[in-house]
């Protein structure tokens, strides 16, 4: 069994606070992938970077003094072109999470697929922290799962960091194609 995880593919990442070029260009790319999966049956879910009215008070907002998906904002939702994709089902697909890696997506793996699967895929934005962050913890969950990242679904904070972030998962062990 496979399942293809989007990693906050949210309006604040791809054109409101944490926007870049980067981010917007591959909005594309993620879009067809999900259509992809849907057509051939992969198992989809998506997190969604939450935050609330005080997140300036907390580690990452003193570390990064940019509010950004603040729950209930635009910034928060995801693009609109995936939400297109996604359509009703896309509230049950969500995993909010208030930190870079989510604790909760293993267990929402394992409920959603019913087992421990096969491969798990993931695509979305920033490579260098968010993607990367959950990449190695669902390696460490399921270390015998093939763990995929598609590098052309991907945008880093900088270009620059998105290879260096590639480069490290793959000493990982994890698969970038």
């Amino acid at each position: 069994m496979k399942i293809l995880i989007v990693i906050d593919m949210q309006n604040d990442f791809i054109s409101g606070a944490l926007g870049n070029p980067e981010t917007l260009a591959v909005l594309p790319n993620v879009c067809e992938r999900v259509k992809e999966a849907l057509k051939d049956g992969t198992k989809l879910l998506y997190t969604l970077d939450t935050h609330g009215s005080n997140y300036t008070d907390s580690q990452e907002g003193r570390n990064l003094s940019v509010p950004h998906c603040i729950k209930g904002t635009w910034g928060h939702q995801p693009a609109d072109e995936l939400k297109n994709i996604i359509g009703d089902a896309a509230q049950n697909l969500a995993v909010e999470k208030c930190t870079f890696g989510s604790i909760e997506l293993p267990e929402r793996i394992l409920k959603l697929c019913g087992e421990i699967p096969d491969e798990v895929e993931l695509i979305g934005v920033c490579t260098d922290i968010c993607v990367i962050s959950n990449a190695l913890l669902l390696k460490a969950f399921f270390p015998e799962t093939t763990i995929t990242v598609i590098a052309a679904c991907c945008a880093g904070t900088s270009a620059e960091a998105h290879i260096r972030a590639l480069e490290a998962m793959k000493m990982c062990q994890i698969n970038i194609v």
